[in-house]
């Protein structure tokens, strides 16, 4: 009689998961047009200089307004800056507030949240209700308040009001993943085994818990971005001489009407680079979870 066989262990079931979500993400339209836009993105954002060899704070008010020249194909701004090279080097100061904001968010929400869930207790019931106080307060609203007495303009200030308002959000995904991957068998098997809570948090159930955290942190990316350029647009965020899309778009609104360029590229730009960054989360939402295809 043969013997039998020994399930898979939980390792393996894990490569072979992100191994299928690798192969559907690659197949995926969707995921590999947002990848490429999210590539150039990041490449302009380092070196702008590649495709942008113009300076982006020399203006000429002689040619304030003006539309598109030879050299200059998206004409300039109130001040006679080249908005095309603005609307370039702004894409270094969108995607390194977008990026920090996201890390930033997903490490604090992640390990307090990951916390809460896997000892419970006195510790969960405190930051659930920490939680609920932050989401109490509306984003947009609580940047007018905190930022309006930050007089830097830099983006440190704006960084750090993202992180201190959106690490609920991961904190409750975080949370909510490590008590459903806690009751797995394996993990009952090897806490009877004798593991520490370390070994189970960090080699048993993080490396199941994480996919919620990946998506909502992806999607986020692209909303902190577009939160960023509100903040701006508003008055309270990034300030001159930073190169900011939502600080160009604010000063082109009243010109609208005469010229146009001045708001539509800066707001196109920002309006694809959001939509990128959604879309990749979407696809990796459903590479992620196979309930979703």
């Amino acid at each position: 009689m043969p013997e039998p066989t020994a399930p898979a262990a939980p390792q393996a079931v894990a490569r072979s998961l992100r191994s299928d979500a690798i192969r559907h993400l690659l197949r995926n339209p969707v995921f590999v047009l947002s990848a490429l836009v999210i590539i150039f993105l990041i490449v302009i954002s380092l070196w702008p200089s590649l495709i942008a060899s113009g300076n982006p704070l020399k203006c000429d008010l002689a040619k304030a307004q003006q539309g598109s020249q030879p050299g200059h194909p998206f004409g300039y701004d109130g001040q006679g800056c080249d908005v095309y090279t603005r609307t370039v080097y702004g894409a270094r100061t969108s995607v390194t507030v977008g990026v920090c904001a996201t890390l930033g968010v997903t490490v604090l929400g992640s390990v307090l949240g990951g916390l809460a869930g896997f000892f419970g207790g006195l510790w969960d019931t405190i930051l659930s209700r920490i939680t609920d106080i932050f989401f109490a307060i509306p984003v947009v609203l609580g940047g007018l308040a905190l930022l309006s007495v930050v007089t830097g303009g830099t983006v440190w200030p704006v960084i750090g009001f993202m992180v201190l308002l959106g690490w609920p959000q991961v904190s409750r995904i975080a949370r909510g993943s490590v008590i459903t991957a806690k009751q797995n068998d394996y993990v009952q098997a090897a806490r009877a085994l004798g593991a520490s809570n370390s070994r189970l948090l960090l080699r048993h159930i993080a490396p199941n818990a994480v996919a919620p955290v990946i998506v909502v942190a992806t999607i986020a990316l692209g909303t902190y971005i577009s939160l960023e350029a509100t903040l701006s647009y508003l008055g309270v965020g990034l300030k001159p001489p930073t190169v900011s899309w939502g600080i160009d778009i604010s000063a082109a609104s009243p010109y609208i009407r005469n010229a146009p360029h001045m708001l539509l590229w800066p707001a196109g730009a920002l309006a694809v680079t959001v939509l990128a960054f959604i879309m990749l989360g979407d696809a990796v939402r459903d590479a992620l979870d196979p309930k979703l295809r």
